[in-house]
């Protein structure tokens, strides 16, 4: 098996930050990203840079962090027992885009990298990370133009990638306490290092590729779609969704806030306004009641 080369992975990661939020503010095309550099007291450190107030972008959040510790945190061995106790380092980017237009949907990317080590044992290294999208008013050609570039991220990597990690984006983001699903899916995989380190960060890198090719058109195409009060208003009902699960399931939140890691940076994923109200249903027939219907549960896009 080839050696993990973390310097080589964190190369990459810092040139895929600095492509995604320039596209992302030429998109946009009024504001810029605000970057902030933070050092972490137990090692390592990041760039956080957030977009706020565009024209395009409500907020827009990309986060580039390469810590380090004596410790692996719950999070990190709760599916990997056998590491607990050693010491790791995490390198990643993560991105959350809330846009303005209700028409627009949300998305998130992750990419990561972690190697777990202990004196007179070889490293234990895997990577992690995908991407998906949420949507408050979808359409369907949308949706099937996400998972199409999600299948061509997979493709030259192995013909059942798309199958296995498309499934599993299905069932880890879901609502458990609510029986749905957060949106529409894409891809996510974890504890990934299958046919060596070369292949693996090959399909971790087509997978941090394959974002903007994925999301921009759906952008372009949605952005100045007219929209009210009605529109906004369920856009930031939704939204809640997206805190709750982000709050109570996921595990690079969890992550981040075990090992001692930036909260601001942490919690850039949490939209600027949102609303929740109590045992609201949407009205039968409704473009709202849709959404529910049809497009919060699993579903085989490309079948």
């Amino acid at each position: 098996m080839s050696q993990p080369d973390i310097s080589a992975v964190r190369r990459y990661l810092l040139e895929l930050q600095d492509r995604i939020c320039s596209e992302l503010a030429t998109e946009d095309g009024t504001e810029h990203f605000r970057e902030d550099s933070w050092e972490r007291p137990e090692g390592g450190g990041g760039r956080t840079r957030v977009l706020t107030e565009g024209t395009v972008f409500e907020q827009a959040g990309v986060n580039f962090s390469h810590v380090s510790g004596a410790k692996l945190p719950p999070s990190a061995t709760a599916h990997r027992p056998e590491l607990a106790g050693r010491s790791f380092q995490a390198v990643g980017v993560s991105l959350v885009i809330h846009p303005r237009n209700p028409y627009v949907p949300t998305s998130h990317m992750n990419v990561r990298f972690f190697v777990a080590e202990k004196e007179g044992a070889d490293p234990v290294w895997w990577f992690g990370g995908g991407f998906d999208l949420t949507p408050y008013y979808p359409f369907e050609e949308d949706c099937l133009h996400w998972h199409r570039t999600a299948n061509e991220a997979c493709g030259p990597y192995g013909s059942d990638y798309y199958a296995r990690f498309k499934k599993w984006c299905d069932e880890y983001f879901y609502l458990k306490h609510r029986g749905e699903t957060r949106g529409v899916g894409g891809l996510f995989f974890d504890d990934f290092g299958e046919r060596g380190f070369e292949h693996s960060f090959g399909f971790m890198r087509s997978v941090g590729d394959h974002y903007l090719p994925a999301y921009l058109p759906i952008v372009q195409n949605r952005r100045d779609t007219l929209y009210g009060e009605r529109e906004r208003d369920f856009q930031l009902y939704r939204r809640g969704r997206y805190v709750e699960f982000n709050l109570v399931y996921d595990r690079g939140t969890l992550f981040g806030l075990q090992s001692g890691g930036r909260t601001e940076s942490i919690l850039m994923s949490l939209p600027p306004l949102v609303k929740w109200r109590y045992n609201w249903r949407p009205a039968g027939g409704t473009p709202e009641a849709r959404l529910y219907e049809e497009f919060l549960k699993p579903r085989e896009w490309l079948g």
